[in-house]
């Protein structure tokens, strides 16, 4: 008899997929203007403290066996592969389509730092290690130096 840990790569890719709709149409890729950078990058900041504490959360509930933990464990993975899939949606549908262009002195730097998030998000996927999620961070972070908070005065 299969144990559900021993189906657990399945479970995650059959739920996993329910996310990906979600998440395709964050953003309509129209200049709209209503978008705060700023909170953009925060929103990816929390993205990113999420899949640290899942991390975490995974590696506590990994050697328990009864239902109950294996579907926590589930829920936990699946909820650190959605923020980080955030993540690499975040950068690709809106900051790579809208805010990073060739006619900017520093595009070099700026594509590679957001390349490094989006690669940082893939790695997150692939770890169940809470450091990934610290690297992720680290990077997500490195991009306020582009879209610094903006406080507004009314």
């Amino acid at each position: 008899m299969k144990t559900l840990l021993s189906r657990l790569p399945a479970l995650v890719a059959a739920i996993g997929l329910g996310f990906s709709a979600h998440f395709a149409s964050a953003h309509c890729q129209v200049p709209c203007g209503i978008y705060d950078d700023y909170a953009k990058v925060a929103e990816m900041l929390q993205d990113a403290d999420t899949v640290i504490k899942a991390g975490i959360k995974i590696g506590e509930l990994a050697g328990k066996t009864d239902a109950q933990s294996q579907q926590q464990l589930v829920r936990w993975v699946n909820n650190k592969e959605a923020h980080a899939q955030n993540v690499i949606l975040t950068i690709a549908d809106y900051f790579l389509t809208q805010r990073v262009n060739a006619s900017q002195d520093d595009y070099v730097q700026r594509l590679k730092d957001h390349h490094a998030v989006i690669v940082a998000a893939m790695k997150v996927k692939q770890s169940a290690d809470p450091a990934a999620g610290e690297t992720l961070k680290t990077a997500v972070a490195k991009l306020v130096t582009y879209y610094p908070e903006h406080h507004h005065h009314h």
